[in-house]
């Protein structure tokens, strides 16, 4: 597995991912989840152009599992990560979040945050568990962090329990 930036070529390939690694919110009661669009390319393209899109890739240096972020309050926030479910379960997903992390720190960054579901076992206990976040008290939001918080609750995210969480890189 080798983690690289994103070209602008296989955008339609992280949207397949995300629309694939969604189903499985099905399985849980999370039609809604299931259903929601990924980002349109347009919006995948200026992540891209940022630098702030990678992938990881098969052996044939297909993408199989992508991440992206947005830099937040001097944070590098995760804004999505995915692995599409033929690929899950080998640490594609940590190993993406691993790469943000040094990235992170590498620009300055004190810390990569993200927001996520309480209740959905590769969520936010996952992010706890195997990836070093914690879940962040509501006196401990940033500015931004309430922003992205009150996007979420507007597309209706807050249907179900979700929380900020933090790791330091710095």
């Amino acid at each position: 597995m080798r983690i690289r930036q994103s070209t602008i070529e296989e955008l339609p390939v992280l949207q397949d991912i995300e629309r694939a690694a969604g189903l499985c919110f099905r399985d849980i009661g999370m039609d809604e989840i299931a259903d929601d669009e990924p980002l349109s390319l347009e919006e995948l393209a200026g992540y891209q152009r940022a630098g702030r899109a990678w992938v990881a890739v098969n052996g044939d240096d297909r993408a199989v599992a992508y991440l992206i972020t947005d830099p937040v309050d001097g944070n590098m926030h995760i804004e999505q990560v995915s692995v599409h479910p033929d690929s899950a379960r080998r640490g594609l997903g940590r190993a993406l979040i691993e790469h943000a992390a040094g990235r992170a720190a590498a620009e300055g960054a004190r810390a990569l945050t993200l927001t996520t579901f309480v209740d959905v076992a590769w969520n936010a206990p996952y992010y706890a568990a195997r990836c070093g976040f914690r879940t962040l008290g509501e006196d401990e939001l940033t500015p931004g962090l309430r922003e992205i918080r009150r996007h979420e609750a507007a597309h209706g995210l807050d249907r179900w329990p979700r929380v900020c969480m933090r790791r330091d890189v710095g």
